[in-house]
């Protein structure tokens, strides 16, 4: 674990390559995840979505989707990805992955975010509504 920290601190592709591999290895996938978003890693998506799903440091994982997406040929896969976890989240998850779909630019993120809003568990549909009132139009 402590390696990986120190990789996810170094810059270059070598770092980067290394933080890939990690990847693949569950006792550090994670921290692999947030330092390869951070660097527009695509890769790094699957498992930062599973850390918002799992609530395991998922604003930073979100914060790292945001940055991914910031990229337009990204943008849409993410918001994608992130609505594919809805339908087997619990209420938590689809809050915390409503919350993850207002960072994403796009139409697939404003659509998802106003079928949120008639979502069953009350938290999620306020949460939901919330977000589209505040960024509106912006979420394009």
């Amino acid at each position: 674990m402590r390696a990986a920290q120190c990789v996810a601190e170094i810059d270059g592709d070598a770092a980067t390559a290394l933080l890939r591999e990690a990847l693949d290895d569950d006792a550090v996938r994670r921290l692999a995840a947030l330092a390869l978003g951070a660097r527009g890693v695509a890769e790094a998506a699957p498992p930062l979505i599973e850390m918002i799903v799992d609530g395991e440091s998922d604003a930073d994982a979100a914060d790292a989707l945001r940055a991914l997406a910031a990229d337009p040929a990204l943008a849409d896969g993410i918001a994608s990805a992130l609505v594919d976890r809805l339908a087997d989240g619990t209420p938590a998850a689809r809050q915390r992955l409503t919350q993850a779909l207002a960072d994403i630019p796009g139409r697939t993120a404003r659509r998802a975010i106003e079928t949120l809003e008639q979502d069953d568990d009350r938290a999620v549909a306020l949460t939901a509504a919330y977000v589209r009132g505040r960024f509106g139009p912006s979420m394009e």
